[in-house]
């Protein structure tokens, strides 16, 4: 959501260097519902903790990885190449690559100062080659999650197995958690990302943090 304001909370300036000239912020997903996150994380315990990964660059990408010129194209942009195994995650130092289909991946950023930066890079590096690059950052948010309960938390309302030796590091899925479609990455013992629409964040966000206080209370 695009902000003019001087006033708005949660926001942060929006890097490309036209939206600098204008003086644009952008919005985060969850302002609606930020007190009720605020006062989440400053109760926080070992149990849950949730928050936002604000303005990461999240672009779509399509490509064929028979086709050397695509991969090549890609690695020397992204610095790894596109995973070809379902539901993997390949990473390099800026970049994590989410497998989504056997011709599609989500490149999400380390670093929110990234934003709006990838797509003009490789949009440009893998012309010619029968591929796309669609910049979807306005369109999804990140969150972290985690802590002992974490695991149940998310089974509260998503229908994957969640256990350790079936959902391990360096995996990804598409799914949803109650209405909300989602993917999830799993990022360590304990912890997840999960990729949420932005028309979805504020329902995500009251819902996980409802499913999450009987559990850590």
């Amino acid at each position: 959501m695009w902000n003019d304001t001087d006033n708005a909370t949660l926001v942060v300036d929006l890097l490309a260097s036209e939206a600098r000239k204008r003086g644009v912020r952008l919005e985060s997903p969850f302002i609606g519902a930020s007190d009720l996150l605020n006062a989440q994380q400053a109760h926080a315990s070992k149990h849950f903790v949730m928050r936002e990964r604000a303005f990461l660059d999240l672009v779509n990408v399509r490509g064929d990885l028979s086709d050397p010129a695509f991969v090549d194209a890609f690695e020397g942009v992204v610095g790894c190449s596109p995973p070809a195994a379902p539901n993997t995650v390949a990473r390099s130092a800026a970049y994590d690559v989410l497998w989504l289909g056997p011709d599609e991946w989500l490149v999400r950023s380390n670093e929110p100062l990234q934003a709006g930066v990838l797509e003009p890079k490789l949009g440009q590096a893998i012309t010619g080659a029968y591929a796309a690059a669609v910049d979807v950052g306005s369109g999804y948010t990140v969150v972290e999650i985690s802590g002992e309960r974490v695991r149940d938390v998310l089974a509260r309302g998503c229908p994957l197995d969640l256990h350790p030796r079936v959902f391990k590091a360096g995996q990804c899925v598409q799914s949803h958690y109650f209405k909300a479609s989602i993917v999830l990455v799993l990022t360590g013992v304990d912890r997840f990302e999960i990729v949420v629409r932005r028309s979805f964040a504020d329902y995500f966000c009251r819902i996980m943090l409802d499913a999450a206080a009987p559990l850590t209370s």
